[in-house]
């Protein structure tokens, strides 16, 4: 699910190169069919990539007990049951993870600089305002989730502490996908008001419960 998501991420990038660099092109080039085969490639490319560490892992042998130190089946916990070593299998692993997080987030990084290359080139404006404001949203997300995911999987010695290890997957998988709806949709003068309505709301029954 990560690596789809980084794939989901780089092809977001390259619509908003596409929609700031070429915006004569886009129609012609973001069709409907090129859409879906994104997404197709997304999904299966998510899944493909991970088959190596997965017959890795099959291969390995458990005979103690099949209680891991997580709440969710994640890669260092699963291996830290193995009754052999398997020093080998975790550096390929981690090998293979930093390679999808890495040419994600170096794509999305080297669509943005064109990105900004262009945009800088916009007398200042309206039309300079409206391409920071399309590309805003998108690279929050990519802050919150590469941030987390690269303190989980990438930063050496990140596994000798089960407990941080525990906070960072509970905040890549449920705080980011969590915040990507609000994200996204701030500009949404629908959603602006809705969330005023909260925290009125909000501030309304907490101001009621100190009175009383």
């Amino acid at each position: 699910m990560c690596a789809t998501e980084g794939l989901f991420l780089s092809v977001m990038s390259f619509d908003r190169f596409l929609a700031i660099c070429r915006p004569l092109h886009y129609p012609t080039i973001m069709t409907h069919h090129l859409c879906a085969w994104l997404v197709v490639f997304c999904w299966a490319g998510g899944f493909l990539w991970l088959l190596t560490p997965l017959t890795l892992i099959s291969q390995v042998p458990f005979c103690g007990p099949n209680t891991i130190d997580h709440f969710l089946c994640d890669l260092a916990p699963l291996l830290a049951l193995s009754c052999s070593s398997v020093s080998g299998i975790t550096l390929i692993c981690g090998i293979i993870s930093s390679l999808i997080i890495f040419l994600t987030f170096l794509y999305i990084l080297g669509t943005y600089f064109c990105v900004l290359s262009v945009v800088l080139q916009v007398p200042p404006g309206s039309g300079r305002h409206k391409a920071f404001s399309t590309c805003a949203s998108h690279l929050a997300v990519v802050c919150l989730f590469y941030g987390s995911v690269m303190v989980m999987y990438v930063s050496p010695g990140s596994g000798d502490y089960p407990g941080m290890q525990k906070f960072v997957t509970l905040f890549y998988a449920l705080a980011t996908p969590f915040f990507n709806p609000l994200i996204y949709n701030f500009r949404n003068k629908d959603m602006k008001e809705a969330l005023k309505k909260i925290l009125n709301l909000l501030l309304w029954e907490i101001s009621k419960g100190f009175k009383s």
